[in-house]
């Protein structure tokens, strides 16, 4: 969205308010409002969907976002939900311990448990408490490596 013009406005006695003004509703604006009702960065929830159901989960339950068909899945221990967003607009929301191991995947590296590394293909990834692993890619696993050490080294 070129030449987008943001006003911000401290008030102490009104609740937060968001007002997008436009010409005509395009896909960019579209997105933002969902970028914007989507994601409630206070309680650290998303929403997701499955059939006409909207579920609210906190992000710490989320172990991976997967690209299946055409729709991107939020995986928990025990489920799968749909969500709105695109992989690359997740990239640009989800906390710092969020990243990107392959084109069709990003993972919670906080929940990892093991990853099983194969030098001619991908390493897989498991999970404590769930039979679900993902796999990460040759070319995004050294950013997973290095998001594993800061891990390791910031606790």
């Amino acid at each position: 969205m070129k030449n987008l013009k943001i006003h911000l406005e401290l008030v102490d006695e009104y609740e937060p308010e968001i007002i997008i003004k436009c010409r005509e509703l395009t896909p960019d604006i579209i997105r933002l409002q969902q970028l914007i009702t989507g994601f409630d960065t206070k309680s650290n929830q998303m929403i997701f969907y499955k059939g006409d159901t909207e579920y609210y989960v906190n992000l710490s339950k989320i172990l991976f976002f997967q690209t299946e068909s055409s729709a991107i899945y939020a995986h928990t221990t025990t489920d799968a939900y749909e969500t709105k967003y695109k992989l690359y607009e997740l990239e640009e929301i989800l906390p710092a311990s969020f990243v990107r191991i392959s084109k069709s995947a990003i993972v919670n590296s906080s929940l990892i448990y093991s990853i099983q590394r194969n030098l001619t293909s991908s390493s897989v990834i498991s999970f404590n408490n769930t039979h679900k692993e993902i796999y990460v890619s040759r070319a995004y696993y050294k950013m997973l490596k290095l998001k594993m050490d800061e891990r390791r080294f910031h606790k």
